[in-house]
């Protein structure tokens, strides 16, 4: 458990917890104002937990406040502390800190060196065993810890068939997450406290990392590249690694760790996790539009202005529509640009829109399950659209308490009359 957020589960037949979607604070956490502000958005985003910088003492003296901030907000969101060289310290000289962490986040490359690794590792263990925490044990190869990496080397020089420098990199990796995690079990901690990461900035080492480390342990996983970088690089880069991992069922909780540009807002890595994670079928978060990318059929802009408008509309939405409508992150929209497949895309979505295409007829047939149910025509197209989802949503998902997990495979109402259930379809 990370604060009220289960993580992990599956083993015994036992039922796994949904894959957690997670994401960390820029701002310094000794700006408490600040720092709330920004956990607050990653929050209503979506995210389940949030990680904090906790590297001052200044920095461990405001997460008490930024809990109760938060809590003030009508904010639980999980915090996690991430602690580098000092931890232990900090631990121990700020007990409110201590206490309002869900999770300490232990490096083993930079808990200590010499003597003072085990000593230092033991103490911020200590912390998390009377406090009840749990732990991510979170492996960087940026930050190895160099007299192992040193003593692996040498022991690979003596074999007769020794191993690449990125195979004994992945399995220096993979080897200080197990043994500090088993140092941690043999120093009290639970084994059902502990989260493990192995962390690189390349898709393909990731991939090896990570099916080698799930075939070696049953401790959950965090899944993320390291620097997965800017723009649709990071994206990409992103996608592509949990993917692959996410489709072979490795992965229990996921970061994506884009590099935002100056002055834009940190939820975009919110909504990447969520849109991998839905787009693969694994967890529904708020409807998606379906919108075709255009081609001389559409040589207006109009249709990409809705899809856009819409697609916005309905992320702004969920913050109140998650309280308020059960299932309706589940619902599809198509927003498409003309006749060739915008009907048939359009019937196929709980509500969609079929607009002109280029020297077609300019009318816009609404199909509701599948059942054209008007033509809107004239200026304000895009706002008569909106109000019938608005209304849909309204009549169409059950207000009050939630009535499925979240981890349920995706199903929206399909084809009238007949009601079924079909697969969502996301282009």
């Amino acid at each position: 458990m990370i604060g009220h957020v289960p993580v992990g589960g599956g083993l015994a037949g036992t039922q796994p917890s949904p894959v957690v979607v997670q994401s960390m604070t820029n701002t310094d956490t000794a700006d408490a104002p600040a720092t709330i502000k920004q956990v607050f958005e990653l929050w209503q985003a979506g995210s389940e937990v949030v990680r904090i910088t906790v590297n001052s003492p200044e920095a461990a003296a405001q997460v008490a406040n930024i809990r109760r901030g938060l809590d003030a907000l009508g904010c639980n969101v999980p915090l996690v502390g991430d602690f580098h060289y000092n931890g232990h310290k900090l631990l121990a000289q700020y007990p409110d800190c201590a206490a309002a962490l869900a999770k300490y986040r232990i490096n083993p490359g930079n808990v200590g060196k010499g003597s003072k690794r085990d000593e230092q590792f033991a103490a911020m263990i200590d912390a998390a065993i009377q406090y009840k925490k749990a732990v991510r044990i979170g492996v960087n190869w940026g930050s190895l810890d160099q007299a192992k990496m040193a003593q692996m080397m040498d022991d690979n020089a003596k074999l007769a068939t020794p191993l690449s420098s990125d195979a004994l990199m992945r399995e220096a990796l993979i080897q200080s997450a197990l043994e500090s995690a088993q140092q941690a079990v043999a120093l009290g901690l639970s084994p059902n406290q502990i989260i493990i990461s192995c962390k690189v900035s390349n898709v393909q080492d990731l991939v090896k990392v990570y099916a080698d480390l799930a075939s070696r342990s049953d401790y959950p996983l965090h899944l993320g590249l390291t620097e997965a970088g800017m723009g649709s690089k990071g994206i990409v880069a992103s996608t592509a690694a949990l993917a692959l991992l996410l489709q072979q069922g490795i992965g229990n909780t996921i970061r994506v760790s884009l590099t935002p540009e100056p002055n834009e807002s940190r939820i975009k890595e919110v909504i990447v996790a969520q849109e991998i994670l839905q787009t693969m079928g694994i967890r529904s978060f708020t409807p998606l539009v379906t919108a075709c990318p255009g081609c001389g059929r559409t040589t207006s802009t109009y249709f990409q202005e809705l899809a856009m408008q819409i697609q916005s509309y309905l992320r702004n939405q969920m913050p109140v529509w998650r309280e308020r409508y059960a299932g309706v992150e589940n619902m599809s929209v198509a927003v498409m640009g003309c006749v060739v497949n915008g009907p048939g895309e359009s019937k196929l979505a709980n509500i969609g829109i079929s607009l002109p295409g280029t020297g077609e007829t300019p009318v816009a047939p609404v199909f509701v399950d599948g059942e054209k149910t008007v033509t809107l025509k004239g200026h304000h197209i895009a706002q008569e659209f909106q109000a019938i989802v608005e209304h849909y949503v309204q009549t169409n998902y059950a207000a009050g308490a939630r009535l499925h997990q979240p981890n349920e495979p995706t199903k929206i109402k399909g084809l009238s009359p007949t009601n079924k259930t079909i697969p969502i379809k996301v282009v």
